[in-house]
């Protein structure tokens, strides 16, 4: 009887797998990167409700979030190329579309699916953001760039934190779709090992265990950042000072 599992493998073929993980990374830091800029913009515009602003942000969320996420890559993959034919058409340029690396277009649909979800988690953690802080930093006259960077920025990180790690888990695992791009990362190499061995079990079982490292090293790293950015909910009282006291 063929020997139906082979466990040795699913081990001696995770370095192979690791030799593109910095491509997986890279995908990821990148598109997470966009993510979390664009989704403060987003966040912000909605927030304030900017006219003709709010409705495009409003459409673009809701496309984003709607669609999946490799119908987007696809979009990306063969509608950039198709837009710049357009553009050099029209303006006579000569942009090479063939020199645009593939990654670029997976980098853009996951950055795009990103910015998407995290602006309603950055919306979500400022309003949260005790509305009487806000007006009491008007009365003294501070700017709107400071409310921001001294109040809002900071609580609202806080509670957002935990949103945007898994977020970020989610964009880690959704990387994977990266070979619809013809990007080769993990799962690609994953898929190229097996055609070869005819071991697809294995090659995912090793991809498993990889992407479950990844997260439980992303999952602690947030950890650490929640406790060093959350806002205790009582003031400290200095020693000496009875709990209630006046200071």
């Amino acid at each position: 009887m063929p020997k139906l599992f082979d466990a040795e493998l699913v081990f001696t073929q995770i370095p192979q797998l690791l030799a593109y993980l910095p491509v997986t990374l890279e995908l990821t830091v990148a598109a997470m990167i966009i993510g979390w800029v664009l989704g403060l913009i987003i966040a912000l515009v909605k927030q304030n409700k900017i006219p003709v602003l709010y409705q495009i942000a409003a459409v673009f969320v809701s496309v984003m979030r709607g669609t999946p996420i490799i119908v987007q890559l696809y979009l990306s993959y063969f509608g950039i190329p198709l837009a710049l034919k357009y553009f050099n058409y029209y303006h006579g340029s000569s942009y090479n579309i063939n020199s645009i690396p593939s990654i670029v277009f997976a980098i853009v649909a996951l950055g795009l699916n990103q910015s998407a979800f995290d602006s309603e988690t950055i919306r979500s953690a400022i309003n949260s953001v005790d509305k009487g802080q806000i007006e009491a930093a008007k009365s003294i006259n501070m700017t709107n760039m400071q409310i921001l960077r001294r109040i809002l920025f900071p609580e609202a990180l806080a509670v957002a934190l935990p949103s945007l790690g898994n977020s970020l888990i989610a964009l880690l695992k959704g990387t994977s779709l990266a070979f619809s791009c013809s990007v080769v990362e993990m799962t690609a190499e994953g898929k190229i090992l097996a055609g070869t061995s005819y071991r697809y079990f294995e090659s995912y079982c090793s991809l498993a265990i990889i992407y479950w490292g990844l997260t439980l090293v992303i999952e602690r790293i947030f950890r650490v950042l929640e406790k060093r950015f959350t806002v205790p909910d009582s003031p400290v009282v200095p020693k000496g000072v009875p709990s209630g006291a006046e200071i």
